[in-house]
């Protein structure tokens, strides 16, 4: 995971947000987890991603689609083009969970 700015936003998001960039090079497959992608708007940054469902179904997405990647019974993620698939997830800061930088 990197965290450099995005060329979806102008800006990186105020204080109260968290930014996660998701990179699977080209071929790779990342098992799903429902709690990294809580509370998440995530866009297809670049690349092609098959999402498969816990039947074993697929469906692909391309560079600029918007998702959000919970509670669809999810089982992994796979990188299916010829480059690497980026992801960008932006959520709201729990203060909780994750303070963020201290002021």
């Amino acid at each position: 995971m990197d965290s450099e700015p995005l060329s979806f936003l102008a800006r990186p998001p105020g204080p109260g947000f968290r930014t996660t960039v998701v990179t699977l090079e080209s071929g790779s497959t990342r098992a799903y987890d429902e709690a990294e992608w809580s509370d998440a708007l995530v866009v297809v940054e670049s690349g092609e991603v098959d999402l498969e469902c816990g039947a074993g179904g697929r469906r692909r997405f391309r560079s600029g689609a918007v998702l959000c990647l919970t509670g669809l019974g999810l089982r992994a993620l796979h990188s299916v083009g010829a480059g690497p698939a980026v992801l960008v997830a932006v959520a709201r800061r729990h203060a909780a969970a994750d303070p963020g930088p201290a002021t």
